[in-house]
């Protein structure tokens, strides 16, 4: 379960943005919404959902992006460029892209909190990466961090502190248990500037599971998809039999009540992959889905999937803009799916954006669930807010039409759009009417 994440000078977040997946304080009703967890005396709360809205260009999809490229960077271990492409999201693979494009070189900080197995991980670093588009910049790790349970359990900066607080120590690696000093020195002298801590040092020497516990959720728990309109969903069976097609029963079932019009769907081996196809004629004649099957009922069918996996492994959920080509109506309800503690038994998030007014509704989303992003165009940075940060004072009650309020800019994040001069320039200067 998410609990927040932190960014600081990526892209057009210059200054430290923290996005809360945790209930704001001075909030009330929609507790369906609210996730709890308990560990040791505490209870830990975090929030179903999350929508994101902002004009074009506002920064929505660079908080987005942040989130892939801090899970790119941890994944790889390192602070260097990737060898292969693995996201639509160049600046998970090309760090020189990361750093605000207005200023000098400044550090570059991705700050997580999530819970898992029982336990709550703080994991941080901050690099240097030079300025934007310095592609030569000798890149280093200046700090990083690891908390558990609120315990710092390693920092990294200038030197090294290595700590097992009682109630951890049995993650510890029994070749350092009585060695924890020596192990640190050897550590320390192993340091590389542009390595992460927790994926070399700390996972050979100190701890392999508790460094597995975190690559293992930003791996499998933290799906985030850049750009879901690139996302293309490919099964894969056992020794396909060419020619043969295989029938996806769930994804079928879910299809026909979006409303696909072929009888079922399955998928067919063609050069080392598996093709989606709509099946017609009880099965018996087959079309590629792509060719068939409208663009909106594409995307569900590539994106439902990852619905399911979330669900089923109490994944969060992270989708620029989920909603494209989805009608509304479909979207309300996996939104409220994710906020039924019935089906949600694993506490999985959804976290989306959207230029979509529809789900600025108080009878779908809590205050605290609904975000803004706005960018000031003169400086090229961008800020993140919610709803529930409007005090009282200011307007914004429960249950208010927040869509009209969107609509007269009571909350920012909006634009005036108005392409007539421009229209009429260019028509005058073509001589009217051609």
């Amino acid at each position: 379960m998410l609990l927040e994440f932190s960014v600081k000078n990526y892209k057009s977040f210059k200054d430290e943005t923290i996005f809360y997946m945790t209930p704001n304080s001075r909030q009330t009703g929609l507790d369906y919404s609210i996730q709890a967890e308990r560990i040791g005396t505490k209870n830990y709360y975090g929030l179903s959902s999350a929508v994101i809205y902002g004009p074009n260009a506002s920064g929505k999809t660079n908080l987005i992006g942040a989130m892939d490229t801090m899970k790119a960077i941890v994944l790889r271990g390192n602070i260097k460029n990737a060898e292969t492409i693995s996201s639509p999201n160049p600046a998970s693979y090309l760090l020189e892209l990361v750093p605000n494009c207005n200023g000098e070189a400044a550090p570059t900080f991705f700050s997580i909190r999530f819970v898992e197995q029982g336990m709550v991980f703080d994991y941080s670093f901050s690099m240097l990466l030079g300025s934007f588009m310095e592609k030569d910049y000798p890149r280093k790790i200046v700090n990083e961090i690891l908390r558990i349970n609120g315990k710092k359990i390693f920092e990294r900066d200038e030197s090294l502190s290595v700590a097992f607080p009682p109630k951890i120590k049995a993650f510890l690696n029994s070749t350092v248990t009585k060695k924890l000093q020596v192990a640190t020195g050897i550590a320390t002298n192993g340091l590389n500037n542009d390595e992460l801590f927790l994926c070399n040092g700390f996972k050979s020497i100190f701890s392999k599971e508790l460094a597995s516990i975190v690559l293992k959720w930003f791996d499998e728990k933290f799906i985030v998809i850049y750009r879901s309109d690139a996302i293309k969903v490919m099964r894969k069976f056992a020794d396909p039999k060419e020619n043969a097609i295989y029938v996806t029963k769930t994804l079928t079932e879910a299809a026909k009540e979006f409303g696909i019009t072929s009888n079922a769907l399955g998928y067919k081996a063609e050069e080392d992959n598996m093709v989606l196809y709509s099946l017609f004629d009880n099965k018996h004649l087959a079309v590629p889905a792509e060719v068939f099957e409208s663009f909106g009922t594409i995307r569900f069918i590539n994106e439902f999937p990852l619905v399911i996996r979330a669900l089923l492994s109490g994944a969060t959920l992270v989708m620029d803009e989920f909603d494209a080509s989805i009608h509304p109506m479909a979207l309300m309800n996996i939104i409220s799916i994710f906020h039924n503690d019935d089906i949600n038994k694993n506490h999985a998030q959804l976290i989306f954006n959207t230029h979509n007014p529809i789900f600025l509704n108080a009878s779908l989303f809590r205050r605290d669930e609904i975000k803004f992003v706005e960018r000031d165009e003169n400086l090229n940075t961008s800020i993140q807010y919610s709803l529930s940060d409007f005090k009282t004072a200011d307007g914004i009650r429960k249950g208010e039409d927040y869509m009209s309020n969107y609509f007269v800019s009571r909350y920012g994040a909006i634009k005036d759009v108005d392409f007539s001069p421009l229209l009429e320039e260019i028509i005058q200067r073509n001589g009217g009417n051609q």
